[in-house]
């Protein structure tokens, strides 16, 4: 797979690609998707809105935010803030610089995966959030802004968009999932090349039952907190 697309010049010619990229067909894919994330979302309102608040509340017990919006990218290359319950310290973009500079093992991990086996900036609640899933719940109101759907690929920033390569399109086809085949099939495990075909794979095959067990799949690891 190559990944040497200058992404940062070209989105735009990507993004209008989107059109041309093979996606399954029928009802499911036309309105029922975008029909089945209203309608579990609003299912799940009355039961996760207490929980949401009262993660927001012991997040900002420190006096920084509870919740946390980061630009993330989704279909056809359109900017939106992705809401999470925050899970790390108040300045954890400068700490972030400052442990890659001191740790270069580190920086090459980051380069090569966007994440940190060990990540400096995460809280002692952060950790429990990040590994029970709690901390993606805000992203419930994504989902009914239209900007992200329950399945689909990790919303990710715009430096990754270069790891998708000549696969670009077909994560822009698509909504970004709150979870998704990566984050259901040992997420932390799977390198960033094996992530991407999964995208692929999804966009090709998707379908309400394929969701379906999507849900399922990830509705058993939040409970066994496995956080994979």
């Amino acid at each position: 797979m190559q990944h040497s697309v200058p992404f940062h010049q070209h989105l735009n010619d990507y993004a209008s690609a989107v059109d041309i990229v093979p996606q399954p067909v029928g009802i499911y894919h036309a309105f029922g998707k975008r029909a089945f994330d209203l309608v579990l979302a609003f299912i799940l309102l009355p039961v996760l809105t207490p929980i949401i608040l009262g993660l927001w509340a012991y997040s900002r017990r420190d006096g920084a935010p509870g919740f946390f919006g980061h630009a993330r990218i989704g279909q056809k290359g359109e900017v939106f803030k992705c809401w999470k319950v925050r899970s790390m310290v108040a300045d954890a973009e400068s700490r972030l610089e400052a442990y890659l500079k001191a740790n270069p093992e580190a920086a090459a991990e980051w380069a090569r995966d966007h994440k940190l086996t060990n990540d400096p900036r995460i809280t002692r609640f952060g950790q429990f959030i990040r590994k029970t899933s709690l901390d993606e719940l805000p992203q419930i109101w994504n989902v009914l802004k239209g900007e992200m759907s329950f399945v689909g690929p990790r919303p990710v920033v715009t430096k990754e968009l270069e790891k998708y390569g000549q696969d670009l399109p077909s994560y822009l086809a698509q909504k970004p999932g709150i979870t998704g085949l990566w984050q259901v099939s040992g997420r932390n495990d799977v390198s960033y090349d094996e992530r991407v075909q999964m995208d692929v794979d999804y966009l090709e095959k998707r379908s309400f039952l394929i969701d379906l067990k999507i849900i399922g799949k990830t509705a058993l690891s939040v409970l066994g907190r496995t956080g994979r």
